[in-house]
């Protein structure tokens, strides 16, 4: 049996929603170094995305670039049909692409709100009915959606973000109890991680202050957060059916 315990991921494939840049970027890679084949989906990202795709190729896996808006309907549609005509059957879905906007709640505009919602939280909706059916027909496949620690602490002046988050959260343990035991669907609730969004030259003291305020004094870099996703894309997490794991440096404890 210790044998089928392992963090290879050679001979399946995988799609990363947002990986042109930091956690995505930093999963697509791990995957690769796994032996994954993997689709980088982006969304106008091109040069980033292909200078992804090259490394990828240079540990000797196979790369895609997509390039989709996941949170429209239409988009999601058509990368489905050109992943599994071109690529082939997706093994392990990462819904990963979101944003993030630090807003004081009365100024909080309905655009805000909508657009906050569609990217982090509908478009986890849109990919997974996309990709779903053809996991369902093999009876097998693994959905790994990205939530944050904020889902469940809450933050003043993140009230969109807070919530689409914690939605994540729900859809996750919604569909995973809906799909098991074939297909193993859980979630990752980061704590403050170095990339574009959140990194030290972008954020403004009082904010750096804010997420240091943890017990680890610090925080990650994208590949701790890749870690946790590649565990639970390999054989190593096949009993773990609706979690919410949390490489968060102790923000929250549960």
């Amino acid at each position: 049996m210790s044998a089928a315990f392992t963090l290879s991921l050679s001979g399946r494939m995988a799609l990363v929603t947002g990986a042109g840049t930091g956690i995505g970027r930093a999963i697509a890679l791990a995957f690769a170094q796994a032996g994954a084949s993997v689709v980088v989906n982006h969304w106008g990202r091109a040069a980033l995305a292909g200078e992804l795709a090259r490394e990828i190729e240079d540990t000797g896996a196979r790369a895609w670039v997509v390039e989709a808006d996941v949170s429209q309907a239409g988009d999601v549609v058509r990368m489905a049909e050109q992943v599994q005509r071109t690529c082939g059957p997706v093994d392990v879905l990462v819904n990963n692409a979101g944003i993030i906007q630090e807003k004081p709640f009365l100024q909080t505009t309905e655009e805000d709100w909508d657009r906050m919602l569609s990217t982090d939280l509908k478009s986890v909706f849109l990919m997974s009915r996309a990709f779903l059916p053809a996991m369902v027909a093999r009876q097998r496949g693994v959905i790994i959606n990205m939530a944050s620690d904020l889902a469940v602490l809450g933050r003043a002046h993140y009230a969109p973000y807070c919530a689409a988050k914690a939605g994540v959260i729900g859809i996750t343990r919604s569909l995973a109890r809906e799909f098991a035991p074939a297909i193993r669907i859980n979630a990752i609730a980061p704590g403050p991680v170095n990339t574009a969004m959140v990194s030290p030259e972008s954020m403004s003291p009082e904010w750096m202050a804010r997420e240091l305020d943890i017990p680890q004094h610090r925080i990650a870099e994208p590949q701790e957060i890749a870690a946790t996703a590649l565990f639970l894309a390999s054989d190593s997490s096949r009993f773990y059916c609706g979690q919410v794991l949390g490489p968060n440096g102790g923000s929250v404890m549960a």
